[in-house]
Protein backbone atom coordinates (compact mmCIF):
# COMPACT_ATOMS: atom_id res chain seq x y z
CA UNK A 1 0.00 0.00 0.00
CA UNK A 2 1.16 3.60 -1.04
CA UNK A 3 -0.17 6.51 0.58
CA UNK A 4 0.98 10.19 -0.29
CA UNK A 5 1.91 11.68 2.72
CA UNK A 6 0.00 14.87 2.80
CA UNK A 7 -2.56 12.88 3.31
CA UNK A 8 -1.44 11.57 6.72
CA UNK A 9 -0.07 14.95 7.44
CA UNK A 10 -3.64 16.67 7.02
CA UNK A 11 -5.27 14.49 9.78
CA UNK A 12 -2.70 15.53 12.60
CA UNK A 13 -2.51 19.03 12.87
CA UNK A 14 1.69 19.16 13.41
CA UNK A 15 3.19 22.09 15.23
CA UNK A 16 5.57 21.74 13.19
CA UNK A 17 6.84 20.38 9.55
CA UNK A 18 10.46 20.16 8.56
CA UNK A 19 11.58 18.68 5.28
CA UNK A 20 10.27 17.34 2.18
CA UNK A 21 6.59 16.17 2.66
CA UNK A 22 5.93 15.24 -1.18
CA UNK A 23 6.80 11.73 -0.45
CA UNK A 24 5.02 8.86 -0.31
CA UNK A 25 4.72 6.14 2.70
CA UNK A 26 4.69 2.29 2.42
CA UNK A 27 3.97 1.92 5.61
CA UNK A 28 3.74 2.59 9.26
CA UNK A 29 5.82 1.75 12.25
CA UNK A 30 6.26 2.84 15.65
CA UNK A 31 9.31 0.05 16.30
CA UNK A 32 11.86 0.70 14.63
CA UNK A 33 12.84 -3.09 14.40
CA UNK A 34 9.60 -3.22 12.08
CA UNK A 35 10.78 -0.02 10.16
CA UNK A 36 11.28 -1.02 6.33
CA UNK A 37 12.43 1.25 3.04
CA UNK A 38 9.35 4.16 2.49
CA UNK A 39 7.99 3.89 6.11
CA UNK A 40 7.05 6.58 8.34
CA UNK A 41 8.01 6.29 12.14
CA UNK A 42 6.73 7.31 15.25
CA UNK A 43 8.93 7.86 18.01
CA UNK A 44 6.65 7.18 20.91
CA UNK A 45 7.69 7.69 24.73
CA UNK A 46 7.26 4.99 27.05
CA UNK A 47 7.68 4.05 30.47
CA UNK A 48 10.85 2.34 29.81
CA UNK A 49 12.21 3.44 26.49
CA UNK A 50 11.64 6.73 24.66
CA UNK A 51 11.28 5.95 20.96
CA UNK A 52 13.19 9.60 19.98
CA UNK A 53 15.99 7.49 21.25
CA UNK A 54 15.24 5.19 18.02
CA UNK A 55 15.06 7.77 15.08
CA UNK A 56 18.70 7.31 13.80
CA UNK A 57 17.81 3.76 13.77
CA UNK A 58 14.56 4.02 11.81
CA UNK A 59 16.37 6.23 9.75
CA UNK A 60 19.02 3.69 9.05
CA UNK A 61 16.00 1.16 8.02
CA UNK A 62 14.94 3.30 5.40
CA UNK A 63 12.28 5.40 7.51
CA UNK A 64 11.68 8.56 5.14
CA UNK A 65 9.50 10.70 7.89
CA UNK A 66 8.86 10.83 11.40
CA UNK A 67 6.35 11.98 13.75
CA UNK A 68 8.31 13.30 16.93
CA UNK A 69 7.11 15.36 20.39
CA UNK A 70 9.99 16.71 21.44
CA UNK A 71 12.71 18.98 19.30
CA UNK A 72 15.73 17.16 17.54
CA UNK A 73 18.92 17.85 18.19
CA UNK A 74 19.67 16.99 14.26
CA UNK A 75 17.25 17.15 11.10
CA UNK A 76 18.71 15.05 7.87
CA UNK A 77 17.75 16.40 4.34
CA UNK A 78 15.23 14.83 2.21
CA UNK A 79 13.62 13.60 5.65
CA UNK A 80 9.88 14.83 6.35
CA UNK A 81 9.36 15.80 10.03
CA UNK A 82 5.82 16.40 11.69
CA UNK A 83 6.17 17.33 14.78
CA UNK A 84 3.04 16.86 17.23
CA UNK A 85 1.78 16.96 20.77
CA UNK A 86 1.90 13.45 21.24
CA UNK A 87 2.71 10.94 18.47
CA UNK A 88 1.16 7.78 20.45
CA UNK A 89 -2.29 9.45 20.18
CA UNK A 90 -1.26 11.03 16.42
CA UNK A 91 -0.78 6.86 15.08
CA UNK A 92 -4.68 6.45 15.29
CA UNK A 93 -6.06 9.63 12.65
CA UNK A 94 -2.42 8.59 10.85
CA UNK A 95 -3.46 4.75 10.72
CA UNK A 96 -6.63 5.79 9.70
CA UNK A 97 -5.77 7.94 7.22
CA UNK A 98 -2.92 5.63 5.81
CA UNK A 99 -5.49 2.74 4.93
CA UNK A 100 -8.06 4.94 3.84
CA UNK A 101 -10.53 5.09 7.01
CA UNK A 102 -11.53 1.07 6.34
CA UNK A 103 -14.16 1.08 9.08
CA UNK A 104 -16.48 3.70 6.78
CA UNK A 105 -16.66 -0.21 4.76
CA UNK A 106 -17.93 -2.41 7.73
CA UNK A 107 -20.31 -2.51 10.29
CA UNK A 108 -18.69 -2.04 13.68
CA UNK A 109 -19.27 -3.79 17.07
CA UNK A 110 -17.29 -2.89 20.11
CA UNK A 111 -17.40 -5.01 22.95
CA UNK A 112 -15.74 -3.32 26.20
CA UNK A 113 -16.30 -5.01 30.20
CA UNK A 114 -13.79 -6.04 32.59
CA UNK A 115 -15.43 -9.78 32.29
CA UNK A 116 -16.55 -11.42 29.52
CA UNK A 117 -15.17 -9.45 26.24
CA UNK A 118 -13.45 -12.26 24.42
CA UNK A 119 -15.78 -14.89 25.04
CA UNK A 120 -18.68 -12.15 24.33
CA UNK A 121 -16.67 -11.38 20.82
CA UNK A 122 -16.33 -14.97 19.64
CA UNK A 123 -20.10 -15.76 20.37
CA UNK A 124 -21.67 -12.51 18.70
CA UNK A 125 -18.56 -13.18 15.83
CA UNK A 126 -19.90 -16.78 15.31
CA UNK A 127 -23.33 -16.14 15.41
CA UNK A 128 -23.06 -13.95 12.56
CA UNK A 129 -20.77 -16.11 10.54
CA UNK A 130 -23.54 -19.43 11.35
CA UNK A 131 -26.47 -17.10 10.60
CA UNK A 132 -24.29 -16.88 6.46
CA UNK A 133 -22.64 -13.25 7.68
CA UNK A 134 -19.40 -12.45 6.70
CA UNK A 135 -18.05 -11.16 9.95
CA UNK A 136 -14.38 -10.73 11.03
CA UNK A 137 -13.19 -9.73 14.70
CA UNK A 138 -10.17 -9.07 16.73
CA UNK A 139 -10.17 -10.14 20.50
CA UNK A 140 -7.31 -10.46 22.95
CA UNK A 141 -7.70 -14.87 22.23
CA UNK A 142 -7.80 -14.71 18.00
CA UNK A 143 -8.85 -12.83 15.35
CA UNK A 144 -10.19 -13.43 11.40
CA UNK A 145 -9.61 -10.94 9.06
CA UNK A 146 -9.64 -13.64 6.17
CA UNK A 147 -10.70 -16.61 5.40
CA UNK A 148 -9.71 -18.35 8.72
CA UNK A 149 -9.11 -17.64 12.78
CA UNK A 150 -6.05 -16.83 13.96
CA UNK A 151 -3.99 -16.77 17.36
CA UNK A 152 -3.32 -13.66 18.74
CA UNK A 153 0.64 -14.20 19.84
CA UNK A 154 0.42 -10.77 21.68
CA UNK A 155 -0.75 -9.97 25.34
CA UNK A 156 -2.57 -6.55 24.18
CA UNK A 157 -6.38 -6.75 24.37
CA UNK A 158 -6.29 -4.06 21.90
CA UNK A 159 -3.56 -3.12 20.02
CA UNK A 160 -2.05 -0.43 18.45
CA UNK A 161 -3.67 1.89 16.12
CA UNK A 162 -1.59 1.02 13.06
CA UNK A 163 -2.89 -2.55 13.73
CA UNK A 164 -6.39 -1.74 14.66
CA UNK A 165 -7.12 -0.27 11.36
CA UNK A 166 -4.20 -2.74 9.07
CA UNK A 167 -6.96 -5.33 10.54
CA UNK A 168 -9.76 -3.76 9.58
CA UNK A 169 -8.19 -2.94 6.15
CA UNK A 170 -7.79 -6.56 5.69
CA UNK A 171 -11.66 -7.62 6.95
CA UNK A 172 -13.37 -5.17 4.09
CA UNK A 173 -10.83 -5.88 1.61
CA UNK A 174 -11.69 -9.47 2.04
CA UNK A 175 -14.77 -9.22 1.56
CA UNK A 176 -16.04 -9.20 5.29
CA UNK A 177 -19.47 -7.19 6.12
CA UNK A 178 -19.08 -7.13 10.22
CA UNK A 179 -15.99 -6.13 12.52
CA UNK A 180 -16.33 -7.37 16.09
CA UNK A 181 -13.43 -5.47 18.12
CA UNK A 182 -12.99 -6.26 22.15
CA UNK A 183 -12.00 -2.52 23.41
CA UNK A 184 -9.89 -2.07 26.14
CA UNK A 185 -10.22 0.38 28.47
CA UNK A 186 -6.69 1.01 27.37
CA UNK A 187 -7.66 1.37 24.09
CA UNK A 188 -10.46 3.29 24.40
CA UNK A 189 -8.43 5.71 26.79
CA UNK A 190 -7.63 9.19 25.49
CA UNK A 191 -4.40 9.06 26.35
CA UNK A 192 -3.68 5.87 23.96
CA UNK A 193 -5.87 6.44 21.39
CA UNK A 194 -5.84 3.66 19.92
CA UNK A 195 -9.81 2.59 18.71
CA UNK A 196 -10.26 6.91 18.57
CA UNK A 197 -10.85 6.73 14.88
CA UNK A 198 -13.02 3.69 14.50
CA UNK A 199 -16.68 4.12 13.27
CA UNK A 200 -18.12 2.36 16.13
CA UNK A 201 -22.08 1.29 15.00
CA UNK A 202 -22.76 -0.83 17.94
CA UNK A 203 -21.36 -0.56 21.87
CA UNK A 204 -21.63 -3.43 23.78
CA UNK A 205 -20.77 -3.07 27.98
CA UNK A 206 -20.43 -6.51 29.57
CA UNK A 207 -19.64 -5.03 33.74
CA UNK A 208 -17.43 -2.78 35.04
CA UNK A 209 -15.48 -4.09 37.72
CA UNK A 210 -12.13 -3.59 39.42
CA UNK A 211 -9.57 -3.88 37.19
CA UNK A 212 -6.42 -1.94 35.48
CA UNK A 213 -5.94 1.37 38.15
CA UNK A 214 -2.60 1.14 37.86
CA UNK A 215 -2.99 3.06 34.47
CA UNK A 216 -6.11 4.50 35.08
CA UNK A 217 -5.96 5.69 38.72
CA UNK A 218 -9.65 5.39 39.75
CA UNK A 219 -12.46 2.66 39.14
CA UNK A 220 -14.25 6.36 37.94
CA UNK A 221 -11.27 7.18 35.22
CA UNK A 222 -11.67 3.45 34.04
CA UNK A 223 -15.14 3.25 33.70
CA UNK A 224 -15.12 7.24 32.00
CA UNK A 225 -12.73 5.33 29.51
CA UNK A 226 -14.64 2.95 28.86
CA UNK A 227 -18.05 4.31 28.24
CA UNK A 228 -16.15 6.12 25.53
CA UNK A 229 -17.42 3.21 23.45
CA UNK A 230 -20.75 4.36 23.53
CA UNK A 231 -19.81 8.21 23.47
CA UNK A 232 -18.35 7.10 19.59
CA UNK A 233 -21.95 6.17 18.53
CA UNK A 234 -22.81 9.61 18.21
CA UNK A 235 -19.20 11.01 16.50
CA UNK A 236 -20.93 9.77 13.02
CA UNK A 237 -23.81 9.56 11.04
CA UNK A 238 -23.62 5.33 10.45
CA UNK A 239 -23.81 5.91 6.34
CA UNK A 240 -21.31 3.45 5.16
CA UNK A 241 -20.69 1.47 1.91
CA UNK A 242 -20.73 -2.21 2.77
CA UNK A 243 -19.89 -4.49 -0.28
CA UNK A 244 -20.74 -2.03 -2.70
CA UNK A 245 -23.51 -1.05 -1.28
CA UNK A 246 -24.09 2.85 0.35
CA UNK A 247 -26.80 2.22 3.78
CA UNK A 248 -27.17 3.49 7.43
CA UNK A 249 -26.12 0.85 9.71
CA UNK A 250 -27.94 0.45 12.65
CA UNK A 251 -26.50 1.98 15.81
CA UNK A 252 -27.29 1.18 19.38
CA UNK A 253 -25.65 0.15 22.67
CA UNK A 254 -26.27 -2.94 24.62
CA UNK A 255 -25.86 -3.20 28.31
CA UNK A 256 -26.07 -6.05 31.26
CA UNK A 257 -28.63 -4.79 33.24
CA UNK A 258 -27.17 -6.27 35.93
CA UNK A 259 -24.64 -4.48 36.48
CA UNK A 260 -24.36 -1.15 38.56
CA UNK A 261 -22.75 1.04 35.54
CA UNK A 262 -25.62 -0.12 32.99
CA UNK A 263 -27.27 3.25 33.61
CA UNK A 264 -23.81 5.19 33.22
CA UNK A 265 -23.17 3.65 29.82
CA UNK A 266 -26.87 4.38 28.44
CA UNK A 267 -26.47 7.85 29.66
CA UNK A 268 -23.01 8.39 27.34
CA UNK A 269 -24.72 8.06 24.17
CA UNK A 270 -27.69 9.32 22.26
CA UNK A 271 -28.24 6.20 20.58
CA UNK A 272 -31.06 3.41 21.65
CA UNK A 273 -29.46 1.11 24.60
CA UNK A 274 -31.46 -2.44 24.78
CA UNK A 275 -30.26 -4.25 27.37
CA UNK A 276 -30.45 -8.20 29.14
CA UNK A 277 -30.47 -9.72 32.61
CA UNK A 278 -30.34 -12.63 34.07
CA UNK A 279 -31.62 -11.20 37.39
CA UNK A 280 -34.18 -8.16 36.34
CA UNK A 281 -36.59 -9.35 33.71
CA UNK A 282 -39.00 -6.28 34.95
CA UNK A 283 -36.66 -3.85 33.35
CA UNK A 284 -34.47 -5.78 30.78
CA UNK A 285 -35.25 -6.01 26.72
CA UNK A 286 -34.41 -9.75 26.86
CA UNK A 287 -33.54 -12.44 29.93
CA UNK A 288 -32.72 -15.93 30.78
CA UNK A 289 -35.00 -17.76 33.36
CA UNK A 290 -34.95 -21.29 34.48
CA UNK A 291 -31.85 -21.45 33.98
CA UNK A 292 -30.18 -25.25 35.01
CA UNK A 293 -26.25 -25.71 34.57
CA UNK A 294 -24.22 -29.05 34.51
CA UNK A 295 -20.51 -29.46 33.69
CA UNK A 296 -20.77 -29.20 29.81
CA UNK A 297 -23.12 -25.97 29.60
CA UNK A 298 -26.63 -24.76 30.16
CA UNK A 299 -30.42 -24.82 29.52
CA UNK A 300 -32.41 -21.80 29.74
CA UNK A 301 -35.70 -19.76 28.80
CA UNK A 302 -34.68 -16.91 26.55
CA UNK A 303 -38.07 -14.70 27.57
CA UNK A 304 -39.13 -10.93 26.16
CA UNK A 305 -41.71 -8.11 27.43
CA UNK A 306 -43.64 -9.76 24.16
CA UNK A 307 -44.33 -12.94 25.50
CA UNK A 308 -41.76 -14.66 23.95
CA UNK A 309 -40.41 -17.90 25.59
CA UNK A 310 -37.80 -19.64 23.56
CA UNK A 311 -36.08 -23.15 25.30
CA UNK A 312 -32.27 -22.55 24.72
CA UNK A 313 -29.57 -24.71 24.74
CA UNK A 314 -25.41 -23.80 24.78
CA UNK A 315 -22.63 -25.86 25.11
CA UNK A 316 -20.39 -23.58 27.14
CA UNK A 317 -20.05 -24.24 31.20
CA UNK A 318 -20.97 -21.70 33.75
CA UNK A 319 -23.99 -19.23 34.32
CA UNK A 320 -21.71 -16.45 33.01
CA UNK A 321 -22.19 -17.96 29.72
CA UNK A 322 -25.47 -17.70 29.75
CA UNK A 323 -25.08 -13.96 29.96
CA UNK A 324 -22.35 -13.66 27.14
CA UNK A 325 -24.82 -15.40 25.11
CA UNK A 326 -27.90 -13.39 25.91
CA UNK A 327 -25.12 -9.98 25.12
CA UNK A 328 -24.83 -11.95 21.55
CA UNK A 329 -28.12 -12.53 20.89
CA UNK A 330 -29.53 -8.81 21.60
CA UNK A 331 -26.65 -7.90 19.51
CA UNK A 332 -26.95 -9.68 16.33
CA UNK A 333 -30.86 -9.31 16.44
CA UNK A 334 -30.96 -5.40 17.07
CA UNK A 335 -28.35 -5.46 14.11
CA UNK A 336 -29.43 -7.84 11.69
CA UNK A 337 -32.67 -7.95 12.24
CA UNK A 338 -32.66 -11.28 12.45
CA UNK A 339 -35.65 -13.18 14.58
CA UNK A 340 -34.94 -14.45 18.33
CA UNK A 341 -36.58 -17.77 16.94
CA UNK A 342 -34.14 -18.21 14.17
CA UNK A 343 -30.91 -17.19 16.30
CA UNK A 344 -32.27 -20.04 18.89
CA UNK A 345 -31.11 -22.61 16.90
CA UNK A 346 -28.11 -21.69 16.43
CA UNK A 347 -26.58 -22.07 19.84
CA UNK A 348 -25.92 -25.41 20.65
CA UNK A 349 -23.33 -24.52 17.78
CA UNK A 350 -21.48 -22.39 19.68
CA UNK A 351 -18.07 -23.39 20.89
CA UNK A 352 -15.84 -22.05 23.96
CA UNK A 353 -13.43 -19.74 23.66
CA UNK A 354 -9.95 -21.52 23.53
CA UNK A 355 -8.56 -20.83 27.44
CA UNK A 356 -12.16 -20.05 28.97
CA UNK A 357 -13.21 -22.84 30.78
CA UNK A 358 -11.49 -25.03 28.44
CA UNK A 359 -11.74 -28.47 29.58
CA UNK A 360 -8.64 -30.86 29.53
CA UNK A 361 -9.55 -34.77 29.80
CA UNK A 362 -7.49 -37.65 29.85
CA UNK A 363 -9.63 -40.20 31.56
CA UNK A 364 -8.72 -38.40 35.21
CA UNK A 365 -11.55 -39.30 37.91
CA UNK A 366 -11.14 -35.29 38.29
CA UNK A 367 -11.99 -32.04 35.92
CA UNK A 368 -9.29 -30.11 34.95
CA UNK A 369 -10.21 -26.62 33.22
CA UNK A 370 -8.65 -23.71 31.79
CA UNK A 371 -9.72 -20.76 32.16
CA UNK A 372 -8.01 -16.46 31.79
CA UNK A 373 -9.84 -15.18 35.22
CA UNK A 374 -7.58 -13.06 37.08
CA UNK A 375 -8.64 -11.12 38.79
CA UNK A 376 -11.12 -10.50 42.20
CA UNK A 377 -14.59 -10.18 40.12
CA UNK A 378 -13.51 -13.17 37.74
CA UNK A 379 -12.88 -14.97 40.68
CA UNK A 380 -16.03 -14.12 42.80
CA UNK A 381 -18.11 -14.96 38.92
CA UNK A 382 -16.62 -18.19 38.46
CA UNK A 383 -15.51 -20.32 41.72
CA UNK A 384 -19.22 -19.92 43.68
CA UNK A 385 -21.02 -22.03 40.99
CA UNK A 386 -17.74 -24.15 40.41
CA UNK A 387 -17.82 -25.05 44.30
CA UNK A 388 -21.71 -25.75 44.53
CA UNK A 389 -21.23 -28.04 41.41
CA UNK A 390 -17.88 -30.35 42.49
CA UNK A 391 -18.26 -33.08 44.75
CA UNK A 392 -15.30 -32.87 45.52
CA UNK A 393 -12.98 -29.93 46.44
CA UNK A 394 -11.33 -27.14 44.56
CA UNK A 395 -7.56 -26.64 43.37
CA UNK A 396 -6.69 -23.44 42.30
CA UNK A 397 -3.57 -22.59 40.61
CA UNK A 398 -2.95 -18.52 39.66
CA UNK A 399 -1.22 -15.73 39.92
CA UNK A 400 -0.91 -12.12 39.28
CA UNK A 401 0.58 -9.58 36.76
CA UNK A 402 3.66 -8.13 37.52
CA UNK A 403 3.99 -4.19 37.15
CA UNK A 404 0.13 -4.00 37.44
CA UNK A 405 -2.64 -3.35 39.84
CA UNK A 406 -1.19 -4.50 43.52
CA UNK A 407 -4.21 -3.94 45.57
CA UNK A 408 -6.13 -6.48 43.67
CA UNK A 409 -3.58 -9.77 45.06
CA UNK A 410 -4.89 -10.06 48.76
CA UNK A 411 -8.11 -9.96 47.40
CA UNK A 412 -7.58 -12.38 44.80
CA UNK A 413 -6.08 -14.82 47.84
CA UNK A 414 -8.69 -14.21 49.77
CA UNK A 415 -11.58 -15.25 47.01
CA UNK A 416 -9.75 -17.78 46.11
CA UNK A 417 -9.35 -19.15 49.89
CA UNK A 418 -13.21 -18.74 50.80
CA UNK A 419 -14.09 -21.01 47.93
CA UNK A 420 -10.84 -23.54 47.08
CA UNK A 421 -9.65 -26.30 49.52
CA UNK A 422 -6.21 -25.89 47.95
CA UNK A 423 -4.88 -22.98 46.81
CA UNK A 424 -1.37 -22.88 44.60
CA UNK A 425 0.55 -19.78 44.04
CA UNK A 426 2.38 -19.62 40.94
CA UNK A 427 3.93 -17.42 38.36
CA UNK A 428 1.61 -15.44 35.58
CA UNK A 429 3.14 -12.92 34.04
CA UNK A 430 5.88 -11.51 36.71
CA UNK A 431 7.48 -8.74 34.50
CA UNK A 432 9.97 -6.89 36.36
CA UNK A 433 9.13 -7.87 39.96
CA UNK A 434 10.79 -10.65 42.06
CA UNK A 435 8.37 -13.39 41.30
CA UNK A 436 8.37 -14.67 44.82
CA UNK A 437 7.23 -11.72 46.35
CA UNK A 438 4.81 -10.96 43.89
CA UNK A 439 3.14 -14.14 45.26
CA UNK A 440 3.77 -13.11 49.01
CA UNK A 441 1.52 -10.34 48.24
CA UNK A 442 -1.65 -12.68 47.18
CA UNK A 443 -0.36 -14.69 50.20
CA UNK A 444 -1.32 -12.06 52.53
CA UNK A 445 -4.80 -12.18 51.60
CA UNK A 446 -5.18 -16.21 52.30
CA UNK A 447 -5.30 -15.81 56.10
CA UNK A 448 -7.26 -18.82 56.29
CA UNK A 449 -4.86 -21.00 54.72
CA UNK A 450 -1.68 -23.29 56.10
CA UNK A 451 1.28 -23.58 53.44
CA UNK A 452 2.12 -26.58 53.25
CA UNK A 453 -1.15 -27.96 54.08
CA UNK A 454 -3.48 -26.11 51.63
CA UNK A 455 -1.55 -23.14 50.47
CA UNK A 456 1.38 -23.76 48.59
CA UNK A 457 3.76 -20.59 46.72
CA UNK A 458 5.21 -22.36 43.53
CA UNK A 459 6.74 -19.81 41.15
CA UNK A 460 7.52 -22.65 38.65
CA UNK A 461 4.29 -23.53 36.80
CA UNK A 462 4.79 -26.11 35.42
CA UNK A 463 5.81 -27.60 38.50
CA UNK A 464 2.79 -25.50 40.25
CA UNK A 465 0.64 -27.45 38.06
CA UNK A 466 1.99 -31.13 38.37
CA UNK A 467 1.48 -30.23 42.29
CA UNK A 468 -2.38 -29.24 41.73
CA UNK A 469 -2.53 -32.60 39.91
CA UNK A 470 -0.33 -34.82 42.44
CA UNK A 471 -2.80 -33.75 45.49
CA UNK A 472 -6.27 -33.84 43.39
CA UNK A 473 -8.54 -36.53 44.46
CA UNK A 474 -11.62 -38.35 42.32
CA UNK A 475 -14.40 -35.58 42.13
CA UNK A 476 -11.88 -32.96 42.99
CA UNK A 477 -11.78 -30.06 40.53
CA UNK A 478 -8.11 -28.44 38.91
CA UNK A 479 -8.64 -24.60 38.12
CA UNK A 480 -5.67 -23.31 36.08
CA UNK A 481 -6.82 -19.50 36.49
CA UNK A 482 -4.88 -16.36 35.12
CA UNK A 483 -3.00 -17.89 31.71
CA UNK A 484 -5.95 -18.98 29.51
CA UNK A 485 -5.10 -18.69 25.88
CA UNK A 486 -1.58 -16.91 26.42
CA UNK A 487 1.33 -18.28 24.97
CA UNK A 488 4.01 -16.93 26.91
CA UNK A 489 5.13 -16.01 30.70
CA UNK A 490 7.25 -12.79 30.80
CA UNK A 491 9.77 -12.25 33.26
CA UNK A 492 12.08 -9.65 33.80
CA UNK A 493 14.76 -11.42 32.03
CA UNK A 494 12.73 -12.03 28.62
CA UNK A 495 9.43 -14.10 27.70
CA UNK A 496 9.79 -18.16 28.00
CA UNK A 497 7.35 -19.90 25.67
CA UNK A 498 3.90 -21.48 26.91
CA UNK A 499 0.54 -23.27 26.52
CA UNK A 500 -1.56 -23.53 29.50
CA UNK A 501 -3.51 -26.44 28.01
CA UNK A 502 -0.56 -28.18 26.49
CA UNK A 503 1.16 -28.13 29.60
CA UNK A 504 -2.19 -29.73 32.03
CA UNK A 505 -1.88 -32.75 29.31
CA UNK A 506 1.38 -33.29 30.01
CA UNK A 507 0.86 -33.27 33.46
CA UNK A 508 -1.74 -35.26 33.04
CA UNK A 509 0.52 -38.03 30.90
CA UNK A 510 2.81 -37.89 33.30
CA UNK A 511 1.03 -39.07 36.46
CA UNK A 512 0.06 -42.00 33.95
CA UNK A 513 -3.90 -40.48 32.64
CA UNK A 514 -3.02 -40.97 28.83
CA UNK A 515 -6.82 -40.92 28.01
CA UNK A 516 -8.23 -44.02 29.55
CA UNK A 517 -7.25 -45.21 33.23
CA UNK A 518 -4.18 -44.90 35.08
Amino acid sequence: MIRPLHDIIARLEPHALRGDTGRSIRGLAYDSLQVREGFLFFALPGLHVDGHDYIDAALAKGAVAIVHAKELKAYRDGICYIRVSDPRVAMSPAADAFYGSPSRFLAVIGVTGTEGKSTTVWLIYRLLDLAGKKAGFLSTVESRTAASVEPNPEHQTTPEATTIQDKLAAMAANGLEYAVIESSSHGLSRLNNRLGDVLFDVGLMTNVRHEHLEFHGSWERYRDDKANLFRALDAHNHEKTIAGIKQTVPSFGVCCLDDESADYFGAATRASVYTYSMKSPEAADLWAQDIESDEKGSSFTLATHEGLRLPCRINLPGDFNVENALAAILTVHKLCGLSLAELVPLLPRLEPVRGRMTRVDRGQPFEVLVDYAHTPSSFQTILPPLSERVKGKLICVFGSGGERDVKKRPEQGRIASQYCGIVILSDEDPRGEEPMALLEDIAAGCGVKTRGRDLFLIPDRAQAIRKAIALAAPGDAVLLLGKGHENTIIYASGTIAWDEQSEAEKALAEAGYAGGKP
